[in-house]
């Protein structure tokens, strides 16, 4: 298996966001990439460059307005007297049926669904390399390997077509996912991070091409709450190809594999032609957001259940945050999938 990642993902170091309404320091660090680097060189894999594929492949999954609203909002936002120095937004719309707003202000509450992704200097930079890592990983596997590993940082999942949260600014999972399109007829998309991939749901929702997935901690008491309910089904061309399996806080690994075992018969009643698994390892039992009780051995085990499905197979980073077996648990997940495979 090869791994993908690129230096640039360093960069973006957002140092805050609010929590119940408290300043706390932001969680998304930098030092994440170092711990997941150090569990995919464990897991025995070598870790490869991506290129740059320019706006192509991300612009399938994202508006023009958003794009360039990420890509020009911080030079905009220090003209701003008094502004912060990260772009944070202090407005959500309530409907986004309306007008577009002019002013940096109104554009940051409109495309920035929470305070969870503050936008640096580096921010549109770094999200550009994680992305591109997803795509030179699909394309990878769409050249004829069984799986690649794309070390994506900042994550994507919950990134919406034109809004940020959640710590996501573009959706990688997303466009791996539409890259696999180029030759697959079918592809689904399996999220088995933490919280529900409520942008990957709203990229994909009334798509009947691509089916999504995903076993998260119920939303009703816990992020992103208003999405990642069970009777979210799809809408349109898309009903029936969209399934949410929430778990109760706290669940182990029993729980999730019986879980997963529900979402591969969904997956193969869809009879894809491909597969993006969106990792998320703050699934884990000592993850500080502590939703789940997964193990380590638990994720080898969910790895190995999902190679056993047989199908080409780009893997995203998502989630999993600074504990001490963050490393551990991904090379647990990669050697269960059997991440020396070819």
């Amino acid at each position: 298996m090869k791994v993908f990642y690129a230096e640039e993902q360093k960069r973006h170091d957002p140092k805050a966001f609010l929590s119940s309404g408290a300043p706390q320091p932001n969680p998304e660090k930098p030092e994440r990439i170092e711990r997941l680097l150090a569990g995919a060189r464990l897991a025995g894999l070598m870790v490869e460059r991506p290129r740059n594929h320019g706006l192509g492949p991300i612009a399938t999954v994202h508006t023009p307005e958003y794009l360039d609203f990420l890509e020009h909002i911080f030079v905009r936002w220090q003209r701003i007297d008094g502004a912060s120095a990260e772009v944070i937004p202090n407005i959500h719309p309530i409907a986004r049926n309306g007008s577009y707003p002019a002013s940096a202000v109104g554009q940051a509450g409109y495309h920035m669904a929470d305070t969870a992704c503050p936008i640096s200097a580096e921010t549109w930079n770094s999200a550009l390399w994680s992305a591109w890592t997803a795509v030179e990983a699909s394309e990878t596997v769409m050249a004829g390997a069984s799986s690649a590993y794309a070390l994506c940082r900042p994550p994507g999942h919950h990134a919406f077509a034109d809004v940020a949260g959640g710590f996501c600014f573009i959706n990688n999972s997303a466009v791996a996912a539409q890259v696999l399109r180029r030759s697959a007829a079918r592809v689904a998309i399996l999220d088995v991070d933490l919280h529900h991939g409520n942008g990957t749901q709203g990229i994909f929702y009334a798509r009947s091409d691509v089916l999504s997935v995903s076993l998260h901690a119920d939303p009703v008491r816990f992020y992103p709450f208003f999405w990642g309910h069970a009777d979210e089904r799809g809408e349109g061309p898309g009903l029936g190809y969209n399934l949410n399996l929430p778990l109760p806080r706290k669940s182990g690994d029993a729980a999730f594999l019986e879980a997963l075992a529900t979402a591969f018969q969904r997956i193969r009643a869809f009879a894809p032609e491909a597969l993006v698994v969106a990792l998320g390892l703050d699934a884990f039992e000592g993850d500080p957001f502590g939703g789940l009780s997964v193990s380590t051995p638990g994720f080898s085990r969910i790895g190995e259940a999902i190679a056993g499905l047989g199908l080409p197979t780009v893997i995203v980073q998502e989630g999993g945050y600074l504990c001490d077996a963050l490393g551990d648990n991904l090379t647990a997940f990669l050697t269960g999938f059997g991440g020396k495979q070819a």
